[in-house]
C-alpha cells in the first residue's frame, strides 16, 4: 500500500504523532484521575527492546537500560506510539484483505482482465485507502478484538479457490443406520 502521508522515523504519520504526544496520559473519572499503569507500559517497551522491534514500532531504538531508565512521560509516549504503529499494521492488513477478496469477487461476476492488477491498483488509490483507512479505524473503535475475526475471516476468504468443485459432504448411510428410513 503507498502512502503519501508525511511519518516519522517509525512510519508513523506525524499529525497523528502530534496528536498523541499532546494528548494528556491520565484521564479523568468522577473527579479522580486514573494515570495509566507505567510498569506494565514499561514492560511492553521492555518485550519490544527484547523482540528487535523497537526501532520499527516507535522509531527510536532503546537498551533495556533505557528503558529502565526512561522519565513517565517518555514511556507513555513510545507507548503511544506503539499503539499507532499497531493500528497501522492492523488498518493495512484489513485493507489488504478487503481489496483482496473484493476484488477477487469481482473477477468471478465481472470480465476483469487482470485482477491481480486491479488490486494493486486499488491498494495505490489515496482516496480509497484513506477512507477505507477511516472505515477500518471507526471498526476497530466500535468493535475492538472481535476485528481480528474480521481480519481472520478476509485473510481465509482470500486464499480460498471458488472456482474448485465443490466437495460433496452428505451422508450416505444405509437403512441399518437410520432408523427414519426403516420404519
Amino acid at each position: 500500500m503507498t502512502s503519501q502521508v508525511a511519518t516519522d522515523e517509525g512510519g508513523i504519520p506525524a499529525e497523528i504523532m502530534n496528536i498523541l504526544e499532546a494528548e494528556p496520559g491520565a484521564v479523568p473519572v468522577a473527579g479522580l484521575t486514573a494515570g495509566p499503569d507505567i510498569p506494565a507500559l514499561r514492560e511492553q517497551l521492555a518485550i519490544l527492546v527484547s523482540t528487535g522491534k523497537a526501532r520499527k514500532a516507535i522509531g527510536v531504538q532503546l537498551t533495556h537500560e533505557q528503558v529502565k531508565r526512561l522519565s513517565d512521560k517518555d514511556v507513555e509516549k513510545y507507548n503511544k506510539r506503539h499503539e499507532s504503529y499497531i493500528a497501522g499494521k492492523t488498518t493495512e492488513t484489513l485493507i489488504d484483505s478487503f481489496l483482496a477478496v473484493a476484488t477477487k469477487a469481482a473477477g468471478r461476476v465481472l470480465p476483469i482482465k487482470n485482477v491481480e492488477a486491479l488490486q494493486k491498483e486499488l491498494q495505490s488509490d489515496y482516496i480509497i485507502t484513506n477512507e477505507l483507512s477511516a472505515l477500518a479505524g471507526n471498526l476497530a473503535l466500535k468493535c475492538g478484538k472481535l476485528l481480528a475475526l474480521a481480519s481472520a475471516a478476509l485473510i481465509t476468504t482470500k486464499h480460498i479457490d471458488f472456482s474448485a468443485r465443490p466437495i460433496d459432504v452428505t451422508l450416505h448411510m444405509t437403512a441399518e443406520q437410520n432408523p427414519e428410513e426403516s420404519q
